[in-house]
């Protein structure tokens, strides 16, 4: 059976999801005070304009600032992206609330990338692509899943980054288009 929910039902029960996650994640690294948390996202939805740098859509805007409002309180010190429009564009709202300035990284090079986010403390958000994001995940030691589909917009990952090695989570809804979804 298929139904057509609200943005805002799914919005709030991807942050239900999310804020329990975060909080498994926030009582591991309390336990651990030295932990390094990543949370890695692919960019938002696309707005097809026949470029090679597209900006992100309306929906992409949406899911924008739902990312912002997932991570308002997960106290991060560095936002890292790719220098194309649809990542910075992602993770805008994020940097506004935050008051963090982007950091650019190569997605050539992940396994340099993740070699400096392990050694430097913090909560990271790291804004990637379909096909760097879960690269980037296994770089850090984590386990990324299955690939991302080409039009997958809400896998959320979080790393938790300590001595002991690497945990990771994944949140994921199955929802093709935001608002839509298959019961």
């Amino acid at each position: 059976m298929t139904m057509r929910l609200s943005v805002g039902f799914l919005s709030a029960r991807l942050l239900v999801l999310v804020l329990l996650a975060l909080a498994g994640t926030a009582s591991q690294a309390a336990s651990q005070s030295d932990a390094t948390v990543v949370y890695l996202v692919r960019h938002s939805e696309r707005a097809e304009d026949g470029s090679d740098d597209p900006p992100t859509s309306a929906e992409g805007r949406e899911r924008s600032a739902l990312v912002a409002s997932m991570l308002a309180d997960a106290n991060l010190t560095q936002i890292h992206t790719t220098d194309l429009k649809r990542t910075r564009q992602t993770g805008t709202p994020t940097a506004e609330a935050a008051g963090i300035d982007f950091m650019l990284y190569d997605p050539g090079d992940l396994q340099g990338f993740a070699d400096e986010l392990k050694s430097t403390p913090g909560r990271h958000l790291v804004l990637g692509h379909s096909n760097t994001t879960p690269q980037m995940v296994t770089a850090l030691g984590g386990d990324p899943g299955s690939d991302i589909e080409e039009m997958e917009y809400d896998r959320f990952y979080i790393v938790t980054l300590t001595d002991a090695g690497a945990s990771s989570d994944s949140l994921r809804r199955s929802v093709r288009r935001l608002g839509s979804t298959s019961l």
